[in-house]
């Protein structure tokens, strides 16, 4: 079936958007198979003409990748599913109940997401100090453990769900926990997926605080690691290329885990109307 004439403007948009996305993703997964040398000529090769794995080798064999990589699996991970039970609970407070100081408490909530994380550091850092956290996975998880923006999320899905629903439950013996746990998380599960996500990549892409937190070469996230290979006289292209290519995974297999979920999160408010 061929497009209609109309249509074809719209198509080279797309076919140039698409391009422009995945043009530094090509040329990042090339270059981490071309030799040091051609990585600088002048000539544009879109093909490595000798593909090697030395930049993978050294990167795997001489640095400390694995363990950084590692590290932001545990940091992403632990920050996601804390995050989004947290926020989740915090969401179907603000939905169904009612308490003093609710909506002046949710309206701090949401203008909390306008404060930049550098006016926070000094702060989280001098608590986490306090409480002996530095150098450790959970100084690095707890100050992101509850997202505003998602609190936002739950809460306006889970004002969808009828409090009928919710009285029948009560009726029926269920504890307030399992309300939340038998009957808001199964209807709120597209968002859940959108949020994790969401939370998924943002911590996932974390340089300042985790720079901060973590004082040993063991602790290191992937992005302060791979930024340790550029020194003010030696640049491993090669080796950052590769390493970015490589944290690029994780992201992938959580998006492939959870598009479904993540698609119907972002289409659900459109079928609702």
């Amino acid at each position: 079936m061929r497009p209609h004439p109309s249509r074809l403007p719209i198509y080279l948009l797309l076919l140039l958007g698409t391009a422009l996305t995945f043009g530094p993703f090509y040329w990042m997964i090339a270059s981490s198979f071309k030799p040091q040398g051609e990585i600088f000529t002048a000539t544009l090769r879109l093909i490595p003409s000798h593909p090697t794995f030395d930049h993978y080798h050294s990167l795997l064999a001489k640095t400390g990748f694995v363990r950084w990589l590692l590290n932001s699996i545990v940091f992403a991970l632990g920050t996601t599913a804390l995050s989004l039970f947290l926020s989740s609970l915090a969401g179907f407070a603000f939905a169904k109940y009612e308490f003093r100081g609710k909506r002046t408490l949710f309206a701090i909530v949401l203008a909390s997401v306008s404060i930049p994380q550098f006016v926070t550091i000094i702060p989280v850092y001098a608590l986490m100090v306090r409480l002996g956290l530095i150098n450790t996975y959970w100084g690095l998880i707890l100050p992101f453990s509850v997202n505003a923006f998602v609190i936002f999320l739950m809460r306006q899905y889970i004002l969808g769900i009828p409090s009928e629903l919710l009285d029948a439950a009560r009726i029926d013996g269920s504890s307030e926990f399992g309300l939340f746990h038998r009957v808001i998380v199964p209807v709120i599960r597209p968002a859940i997926g959108a949020a994790g996500i969401f939370v998924f990549l943002t911590t996932w892409n974390q340089y300042l605080w985790p720079l901060i937190m973590m004082q040993s070469n063991d602790m290191m996230v992937a992005p302060v690691g791979l930024a340790t290979l550029s020194t003010l006289y030696v640049i491993e292209y090669g080796q950052i290329m590769a390493g970015a290519t490589l944290s690029t995974l994780p992201i992938l297999a959580i998006f492939l885990l959870m598009q479904e979920q993540f698609v119907a999160g972002l289409t659900s408010g459109a079928l609702k109307g």
